[in-house]
């Protein structure tokens, strides 16, 4: 296969949270008692230890340009654990100079002045799962931060330093109108975050919401909200570059670009994702999703969940289930790069796509028209072997 290797990121998975929100569908664990912080983050690093062993050269010559720290909800760790994962990483990794380093953070688990410490640790990116600024909709998705609580703890983060902050917002939540949704959006623009992320409320399978439907907008109800909620970030300023992604000039995340572009990622922690790129095609890794399993492994092949090569004829598809989200799209040449595969295995879907209207009529791009980006899912259905 002629793969290029792709940049390479890291990300990082902290698996307890406070209280499992009834919407949740990530692989979160709520706390009871006093979690094993210390030792988890040396299986973190044993973890690494051994898929950098596991996977050779693959990783070899490639700089970590972003680490994620998500969950869960990483800020139950204290900075001077965060601190010392990240020295350990960079003891077996070489990190860009310009490396952005996220870390998730809950409004209602950061205690006054931690942030100085994240940022000491290296963190140099706080996103805050804010959800809403509406107290009886925090409540009824679960949250333990008030609205009070969210924008303080914004605040904190900006006056300790960190000026690269995401917001993350959900809208069609229980019984919200168009009113409250935007009303939302104005909160979020009055803090002056560099990022927003807003996205829709959908019920998964295997959670609380999924068992007892909470009363929800209809899809048209839904679709004008998020009509409305772009239209109100774009004129402050926040261009939308992803399905559900806005930023304002120069601060698109790029950890969540490289997963669009189809970039290589190690995976840790319990549950953790991975997919590394070498001359035998795309492998894609996950490690035990339970935290006690996960610590009794630490480092031994049983913290793997799953490990296999992704077959070629399911290459397309994965490609575009990435690509296709980006507003701008991504050049047509970078599908042949990231998959070794011809340009040819992905003509018949990309015809037939900009027939119907999907795809602009573009041979050098793959873009979605604006039709394509509100049908994207139909988009990219079209290209599953």
């Amino acid at each position: 296969m002629n793969l290029v290797p792709p940049p390479l990121s890291l990300y990082v998975h902290m698996p307890w949270c406070v209280r499992k929100c009834p919407y949740c569908d990530f692989n979160s664990h709520g706390v009871r008692g006093t979690p094993a912080y210390a030792d988890y983050v040396d299986a973190l690093l044993a973890d690494l230890d051994a898929d950098l062993r596991d996977f050779g050269t693959a990783h070899d010559a490639r700089p970590i340009h972003t680490v994620f720290f998500g969950g869960g909800t990483p800020s139950l760790f204290a900075p001077e654990l965060v601190g010392r994962f990240l020295d350990g990483a960079r003891e077996r990794l070489v990190f860009a100079p310009d490396a952005e380093i996220t870390l998730e953070t809950n409004p209602g688990t950061v205690e006054h002045g931690r942030f100085d410490g994240y940022l000491a640790a290296g963190v140099n990116r706080i996103s805050f799962g804010v959800q809403s600024f509406d107290n009886d909709k925090l409540r009824r998705l679960g949250r333990i931060h008030s609205a009070n609580e969210a924008a303080d703890a914004v605040r904190q983060a900006q006056d300790a330093g960190i000026d690269n902050i995401n917001i993350d917002l959900m809208y069609a939540l229980p019984e919200q109108t168009l009113a409250g949704a935007l009303d939302d959006v104005e909160q979020a623009i009055a803090l002056g975050p560099a990022h927003v992320s807003h996205y829709q409320l959908t019920l998964e399978p295997n959670t609380a919401f999924a068992a007892n439907p909470p009363p929800l907008p209809d899809d048209d109800a839904a679709w004008t909200i998020q009509e409305a909620c772009e239209s109100r970030l774009g004129q402050a300023g926040y261009g939308q570059y992803e399905v559900s992604a806005y930023a304002l000039p120069g601060r698109r995340c790029a950890h969540n670009l490289n997963y669009w572009r189809f970039g290589d990622y190690l995976g840790i922690g319990a549950g953790a994702h991975g997919k590394i790129s070498d001359a035998n095609g795309v492998r894609r890794r996950w490690k035990t999703r339970l935290p006690a399993a996960y610590l009794a492994s630490a480092g031994q092949p049983a913290r793997i969940g799953g490990d296999n090569l992704v077959a070629l004829d399911d290459l397309p598809f994965e490609y575009m289930l990435n690509a296709l989200r980006l507003v701008d799209g991504v050049p047509t040449a970078d599908f042949a790069e990231r998959t070794g595969l011809p340009q040819a295995a992905i003509v018949p879907a990309m015809a037939a796509c900009v027939a119907r209207g999907w795809l602009v009529d573009d041979a050098r791009m793959l873009k979605t028209t604006p039709l394509g980006q509100r049908f994207l899912n139909d988009v990219i259905e079209a290209f599953m072997a």
